[in-house]
């Protein structure tokens, strides 16, 4: 049986999800990654509670 090969992802920031009704920080910072080139994303980790922004580009 064939995988696919392992996707590299990468956290970007992290924010908590009980952040102040309206406010959408995670959003907004990937909107600011995004307009500067890089292809981020939210994500929500229900481990921990935090969104998460990736990209799937490793940063160095």
């Amino acid at each position: 049986m064939a995988t696919a090969p392992e996707q590299t992802r990468t956290v970007l920031e992290r924010f908590p999800a009980g952040g102040p009704r309206g406010s959408w920080p995670a959003e907004e910072y990937a909107a600011n990654q995004r307009a500067q080139g890089t292809n981020a994303q939210v994500v929500m980790d229900l481990r921990t509670d935090q969104f998460l922004v990736i990209t799937d580009i490793a940063t160095q």
